[in-house]
């Protein structure tokens, strides 16, 4: 693969996620609120999951697998009604979360549940189970993508600068959420954070359920 022929894609495309990366999504929600709960690990867990999904749909895609989901309707309607329970099934858990129900202030909890395991998985499965980031990646990779250059290393050089540009982004916003810790050592501000965490990730999983 021609290195010199791919630094013009190359900057193209970073430029390209660089502002989808920007955008607040469901992956900021979810960064935020565990960074902001004190839980530093899973946080990390969560970002390294989400960028396990970013890779594997930039693989997938660069392989021409991931075609599948603009060729076969029912593949993707497969796939983005699993995306639409997982997402509500994660927002009311958040909604219905009564471990910061208490009425009195008290020191923030310092248990960690699940880890870094816990939040990789959270994040794989988040990025996994949406299928509009395969159909991104269906319709922006190949363009990118000089002629002639093998389409599997290419696709998967490409991806990594996603996933660059994604755990940079991340480190940010674990960093600000680490400064609400204070503030979030009362119980009925966590109690908020949960409901608008949850109330979002709902959000998203209709805005998938009503999209076509």
């Amino acid at each position: 693969m021609d290195l010199t022929a791919m630094a013009a894609p190359l900057a193209s495309f970073a430029l390209v996620v660089g502002l989808l990366t920007l955008t607040p999504g469901l992956d900021t929600a979810l960064i935020l609120r565990t960074a902001a709960l004190g839980h530093r690990r899973q946080a990390w867990g969560v970002v390294m999951g989400i960028q396990t999904g970013t890779m594997l749909w930039g693989t997938a895609s660069a392989a021409g697998l991931s075609v599948l989901l603009t060729a076969s309707r029912a593949a993707y309607e497969t796939l983005r009604w699993a995306g639409v329970c997982y997402l509500l099934w994660m927002g009311v858990q958040l909604l219905r979360n009564r471990k910061h129900d208490s009425s009195a202030d008290g020191p923030e909890e310092t248990g960690n549940p699940g880890g870094w395991w816990a939040g990789w998985r959270r994040g794989t499965l988040t990025n996994l189970l949406n299928p509009k980031v395969g159909v991104f990646y269906v319709a922006v990779l190949p363009p990118f993508i000089p002629a002639g250059a093998p389409h599997l290393p290419a696709g998967v050089l490409l991806t990594s600068v996603h996933v660059i540009e994604g755990t940079l982004w991340s480190a940010v916003l674990i960093g600000f959420a680490h400064t609400l810790r204070g503030w979030l050592r009362r119980p009925a501000a966590r109690r908020v954070l949960d409901r608008v965490t949850g109330t979002a990730v709902v959000g998203f999983g209709v805005k998938l359920a009503l999209s076509d």
